[in-house]
């Protein structure tokens, strides 16, 4: 029986869902997607589990799920992993350009088609579907040191290579689209040409932002204006605690206060100069900016996530 922390047991359980997925003569299109988004979960599951078994794992009252997936304690848990929200969300975290809510929406059809009277995967056209799907799939393969013919084998391995490159094509179609029509409206604003409608829709950049925890001001590549770049995930941190000295009298002062430096991955862009908004990492990355930033934490609140030692 493999453990059912294994990762290498989930890449193979998620090979055998994605050739369930990929049999076109047999099965309709919402059968192969529901087969292709149980293993896009499986392979979630199996990148992170690759890193460390405890990233899937399921706390329990007792610690036994944990105790297993961290390897002191044998034995066979009966396994409960975390929900796909949760595995989606630090894949979106840990492997870079992994999109939560593009993954997010291909779980959420698997929920619509098995619990509810919904349209589920039918909403979205096979050949629209395909490509988002395999975008996301294709980065967890990555984090797994695979390749996709190791997944699908060599002849769907081309299959699969023609939606990638149709998903690439609409992000970079999808980009140039926004940033023409964002110089187009902000050369209309200043001709005065622009449209009473679209004058009344202009949204300040209060409205324009995503009120994410971090920010940093950057220039807009559709109309050089200062825009807006946000993130809420900080994917690196630096710690600098506070410098004190000693009078000779032996009372302590502050030298300098603690502080803390991030890098913040960026997922929204604004600019109220021009209306621009570039909604994902993806596009921020076709754009041409940074697709990170320096910002500054709060050191009380990362001070307080140190673990206090005594002897209670």
């Amino acid at each position: 029986m493999s453990h059912p922390f294994d990762h290498d047991a989930l890449w193979t359980k998620a090979k055998l869902f994605l050739n369930r997925a990929m049999d076109d003569d047999s099965r309709s299109f919402d059968e192969q997607a529901l087969w292709a988004a149980l293993a896009l979960e499986l392979l979630a599951k199996a990148a992170l589990a690759r890193v460390s078994p405890l990233l899937i794992a399921e706390p329990n009252e007792d610690g036994s799920n944990l105790l297993i997936a961290s390897g002191l304690v044998k034995g066979e848990a009966r396994f409960t992993s975390v929900r796909a929200k949760t595995l989606m969300a630090r894949c979106h975290k840990a492997f870079k350009p992994f999109d939560q809510a593009e993954a997010m929406k291909i779980i959420s059809g698997r929920n619509e088609y098995l619990h509810s009277s919904g349209a589920g995967f039918m909403a979205i056209p096979p050949r629209s579907w395909w490509p988002r799907y395999w975008a996301q799939a294709a980065v967890l393969v990555t984090a797994l040191d695979r390749e996709i013919e190791e997944l699908v084998g060599s002849r769907r391995g081309i299959e699969v290579t023609k939606h990638l490159e149709q998903n690439a094509k609409n992000i970079e179609q999808r980009t140039e689209a926004l940033i023409e029509r964002a110089k187009q409206r902000r050369q209309q604003w200043l001709d005065g040409s622009l449209p009473a409608k679209v004058v009344a829709e202009w949204k300040s950049a209060q409205y324009l932002s995503a009120s994410m925890s971090h920010s940093e001001a950057t220039a807009c590549p559709a109309c050089a204006s200062t825009g807006l770049l946000e993130g809420e995930e900080a994917v690196a941190e630096e710690i600098h605690y506070p410098e004190v000295d000693y009078t000779d009298d032996g009372d302590i002062y502050l030298l300098s206060d603690g502080s803390v430096a991030l890098t913040i991955s960026a997922d929204h862009f604004s600019c109220a100069g021009c209306q621009l908004v570039l909604n994902s990492y993806e596009l921020i990355r076709q754009a041409g900016i940074s697709t990170e930033f320096d910002a500054e934490g709060d050191f009380d609140d990362y001070a307080a996530q140190e673990p206090e030692y005594g002897n209670d």
